[in-house]
């Protein structure tokens, strides 16, 4: 089961698609797929609705998709996650998950344009694993109590300004992350009982180039790890998103050239689909 959201930006509508990618309007059980809908195992009830076909069946053919989630209450990012990518920004391997945060309104769709700031030099792309809490876990003592808390996964892309983030952001990263569609994700939302958040394969293009090429395996700290780490110290909201961390392979190592308008920026992770953005002035 795939959730996703069609339609004119700001209007966006929600739909699912099942296992044979047949497309429903979601409409009868929810309004939008917001914080309410995470709140209220809402997951759970689309699908006994698609199970008990009472949903009317649509077509989303030439539709644009938009974020699978409607504008999150929080977009809560971990840095430097891969032992490699800590490596070729010349820092050590956190100890404990380095913590920084996106506007929610950097969430764009999949499809949709980023658009380079003002004079931007050092505008990078980052492939990530994203994920959608659907409940509020509070100081949380074992991982496997993690995922009672997690709706579901989706494909992030955390564009970044490196020079807002490093020169410029006297040591706080938020300033070269929060631009306008400085976000895309998905195209969809997978329920979390349907993937394993270990073992998927992450990887990035640009102008059909490679430039990541890794595996969630890899992650210093896991996903529920990093639940663990959070409920610690802030009260998580459901549809809160949180980025996992980026692999090798950035402009940010000095092997490739940071983005320039025109340039086509593609992502794909193993079960969670295909996004493919047009950098723009």
């Amino acid at each position: 089961m795939r959730l996703v959201r069609y339609g004119h930006p700001g209007a966006e509508l929600p739909a699912v698609i099942d296992e044979d990618d047949r497309s429903y309007d979601a409409r009868p059980v929810t309004p939008d797929y917001d914080s309410a809908f995470f709140g209220r195992e809402g997951i759970r009830v689309l699908r006994e609705a698609l199970d008990e076909d009472r949903l009317p069946e649509i077509d989303l053919d030439g539709q644009r998709l938009g974020s699978p989630i409607a504008r999150p209450p929080a977009v809560v990012c971990i840095g430097m996650n891969y032992a490699a990518h800590a490596a070729e920004s010349n820092a050590l391997p956190p100890e404990k998950p380095v913590i920084f945060f996106k506007h929610p309104s950097c969430v764009v769709g999949p499809g949709d344009d980023i658009e380079l700031p003002p004079g931007s030099l050092k505008t990078d792309w980052e492939v990530e694993l994203a994920v959608v809490m659907s409940g509020t876990p509070r100081r949380l003592t074992d991982p496997s109590q993690a995922f009672d808390y997690i709706a579901g996964y989706a494909l992030s892309n955390d564009v970044s300004e490196r020079a807002l983030q490093i020169e410029e952001s006297g040591g706080q990263w938020s300033k070269g992350k929060c631009a306008a569609t400085f976000n895309p994700l998905g195209p969809y939302l997978r329920p979390a009982d349907e993937v394993d958040p270990g073992n998927l394969r992450l990887r990035s293009w640009v102008n059909g180039e490679p430039r990541q090429d890794s595996t969630t395996a890899d992650l210093i700290f896991s996903v529920a790890e990093i639940v663990v780490d959070l409920s610690q110290y802030m009260q998580l909201l459901p549809g809160d998103v949180i980025n996992t961390g980026t692999p090798q392979g950035v402009a940010l190592s000095g092997r490739f050239p940071y983005l320039s308008a025109g340039d086509v920026v593609a992502m794909e992770i193993d079960g969670l689909g295909r996004q493919e953005q047009r950098v723009v002035d």
